[in-house]
């Protein structure tokens, strides 16, 4: 079993006069009518998540939604009006303000939408910057600098001022920082979604090359589901300050628990998500079709060809090459146009 990071629940933040009595008057559960009534503005209902080691967990909705708050929310750097948080086992709300200060210090980073770098410092300074923070010597903290400047591809920047750099390379600079201090948890609020798409393209790439090196338990916010679908283990989708769900993007599209869901995933090409273990019947054999069999985890984009040309069913293999169910060209009719009419 995976070893829980962080966690949440229950967790409210109201905006308003008093959002503890309001809170208080409806035993903590207030409706929307409710909220509106009494003049307050719900960022995050009643949130409920589970962030286990080494996953990246995608936080999702269009603006304002509570996904922002919701994670600032996580790491007190906006405090709940409500519920529990739990980081390590730790009940961050709990926790001192002197505390907090050094947990994030030393056991969080965080890179968001704006790179917010020093203009005066060079690179190698700014990398360091979280480092000097904790009192770490200097010949130490830029040692260590050097080392995550090399690892996000800046090596040779190093005395470059921000002013000097590219888009990407500021951000590269913004994720370096918040790798110096070798954080046990990993906050990205839209890192990339001021960039081009060429270069928010290619700092996907570079993110998922960190994470294959790092390992690194993330909590990451985007409201591109084509984004969400590159990166995430699993994806949390919001509507005004509500999970609506949390599930893999395949489960979110199959198996969407709200209208909401199901709206905010029609546009996705379900031939490049869907693979053929979503959609295939388990158990059933057949005898392959032409020597024609297509493994369980294969995406339909990739095998829908070889199927329509076959026709018939074909049998579905596991990762050891046995038989587990049967696919067809109608299993793949219905999953990308049945839910369609």
């Amino acid at each position: 079993m995976s070893e829980l990071i962080l966690s949440c629940r229950h967790v409210w933040k109201l905006f308003g006069a008093d959002p503890e009595r309001l809170l208080a008057q409806h035993g903590g559960h207030p409706s929307s009518e409710a909220i509106s009534a009494s003049d307050h503005i719900a960022a995050v209902r009643d949130a409920n998540l589970e962030v286990t080691r080494g996953e990246i967990l995608v936080i999702m909705g269009l603006s304002g939604s509570g996904k922002s708050t919701l994670v600032r929310c996580l790491s007190r750097l906006v405090e709940p009006t409500s519920g529990e948080i739990y980081f390590q086992g730790q009940n961050l709300l709990a926790a001192k303000p002197a505390e907090m200060i050094e947990i994030r210090r030393h056991k969080m980073g965080m890179v968001f939408q704006h790179f917010a770098l020093f203009p005066h410092r060079t690179v190698l300074q700014n990398v360091a910057f979280p480092l000097e923070v904790q009192g770490v010597e200097r010949t130490q903290r830029e040692m260590k600098a050097m080392e995550i400047i090399e690892l996000v591809g800046l090596n040779g920047r190093e005395r470059y001022y921000p002013r000097e750099l590219s888009g990407g390379q500021q951000q590269r600079v913004g994720i370096a920082r918040s790798l110096a201090v070798d954080p046990d948890v990993w906050f990205l609020d839209e890192p990339f979604s001021a960039l081009d798409p060429l270069i928010r393209r290619e700092m996907q790439n570079e993110f998922l090359r960190l994470q294959n090196m790092l390992h690194k338990t993330i909590v990451f916010i985007t409201h591109d589901f084509d984004e969400a679908i590159r990166l995430a283990d699993r994806i949390v989708i919001m509507y005004e300050g509500a999970i609506d769900q949390i599930g893999t993007a395949e489960e979110l599209l199959t198996n969407p628990a709200t209208d909401y869901v199901r709206e905010f995933t029609k546009d996705i090409a379900r031939e490049k998500l869907l693979t053929v273990s979503s959609i295939m019947v388990r158990g059933r054999i057949a005898e392959a079709n032409n020597g024609l069999t297509v493994r369980h985890d294969e995406k339909l984009a990739n095998v829908a060809g070889r199927i329509i040309r076959h026709g018939g069913q074909v049998p579905v293999t596991d990762d050891q090459g046995a038989p587990v169910g049967v696919i067809s060209v109608d299993h793949i009719l219905d999953a990308l146009y049945g839910a369609e009419g």
